[in-house]
């Protein structure tokens, strides 16, 4: 699966821009601010419907306008002819994504279609940061996998959303605590938590051996590295923990235990990662969850993700580099795209690479192919 053209209208800093792209490595070079990641978070929207960078999407139309479009032609060997997939959205309605110009009902119904992983400096953070973090990192490579998960989570999370509403409405005088609603949400709510739970174990003992390997050829390291999930409902009765936290979730007025509470733990010789790992380790450990994401959705969907590099030579060292290019020149990926600052060393470290490759030389909003 290829990505052979992308076409921009006031998207972040780009009032138009129109590229076709080489099935291989695409190089996009320029300097810090020019607009390079924003060409990779354009393709991230295409395959994901939603930017890398921020949440909000209305951050992505470019100052002055009221609206953006990115606008993609895919191909592949199952696909005759090409598809086309765009993405809009005007300032006070809803996002729009179609699909060869017929809208999807639903925008899941995307997800999974035209796979993308991006590998940033950034992504230690997910080491660094709350468990939310990690629960969404997760989250979004499930749901590229298996719809049934992804299913569940929106019923999980519109079911906890109305839960949350109720409680909060407990302490006002004139709504007052309706419990029989909140009954009839908790006997919904709590098979579906305890469905999340049993798919998050299982794909969890499918994706550590991946990643573990991956860390061993980046890291050269005897140390031992792994991922443990920690749930409230491993082992547990979802809907007694409920009851049993009721009085305490009405004081609080929100939902103290179920799904949206669990945690992925990153450990290194079964300390965690975040304070006992170095920084070397670290961006390893996070170069190989990224590795281990794109071989499990190249595996399961038989055809490879678009690989996104951002700012890699910049922010890695050389023998993590080293490994990345050894995997491009070996063909492990597809097609690439990449951004970098300097176009001699992007020569330089893609010399062995027999893939085609393109060069654009990105500056204040405007792609023009080198």
């Amino acid at each position: 699966m290829t990505l052979d053209s992308l076409q921009l209208l006031f998207f972040k800093n780009y009032d138009e821009a129109s590229l076709r792209l080489s099935p291989g490595l695409n190089c996009f070079i320029g300097d810090n601010g020019s607009g390079k990641t924003n060409l990779l978070d354009a393709v991230h929207y295409l395959s994901l419907t939603k930017s890398a960078i921020t949440a909000s999407d209305a951050l992505c139309i470019k100052q002055g306008a009221d609206f953006f479009v990115v606008k993609g032609n895919f191909s592949s060997e199952k696909i005759v002819g090409h598809e086309t997939i765009q993405v809009s959205l005007r300032l006070g309605q809803k996002k729009t994504l179609t699909h060869n110009k017929q809208p999807y009902e639903r925008m899941a119904d995307h997800i999974g279609r035209y796979p993308a992983v991006l590998i940033s400096p950034y992504d230690t953070d997910l080491i660094r940061q709350g468990s939310e973090d990690r629960r969404r990192y997760f989250d979004s490579l499930m749901a590229q996998l298996d719809h049934e998960f992804l299913e569940l989570l929106m019923a999980y999370n519109a079911l906890l959303r109305q839960r949350n509403a109720v409680l909060k409405r407990g302490d006002q005088p004139t709504h007052g605590f309706d419990r029989d609603y909140l009954l009839a949400l908790d006997e919904q709510l709590a098979p579906i938590g305890q469905q999340l739970t049993i798919l998050r174990e299982a794909f969890l003992g499918e994706y550590v051996p991946i990643f573990q390997r991956h860390y061993q050829q980046l890291a050269d390291g005897r140390e031992l590295v792994t991922l443990t999930y920690k749930s409230q409902l491993l082992g547990a009765d979802f809907a007694r923990l409920l009851r049993n936290n009721e009085r305490r979730d009405f004081a609080l007025q929100r939902s103290t235990t179920g799904s949206h509470r669990d945690d992925f733990v990153f450990l290194m010789n079964e300390l965690p990662v975040k304070s006992h790992a170095s920084q070397g380790q670290q961006k390893s450990f996070a170069i190989a969850l990224k590795l281990a994401q794109f071989e499990i959705l190249a595996t399961k969907q038989q055809h490879k993700p678009l690989l996104l590099l951002d700012d890699i030579f910049d922010r890695l060292d050389d023998k993590r580099i080293a490994r990345l290019l050894e995997l491009v020149a070996d063909e492990t990926f597809g097609q690439v795209f990449l951004t970098d600052t300097n176009l001699e060393r992007t020569d330089q470290a893609l010399a062995r690479v027999a893939a085609p490759i393109l060069r654009f030389r990105v500056q204040d909003g405007t792609v023009t192919p080198v």
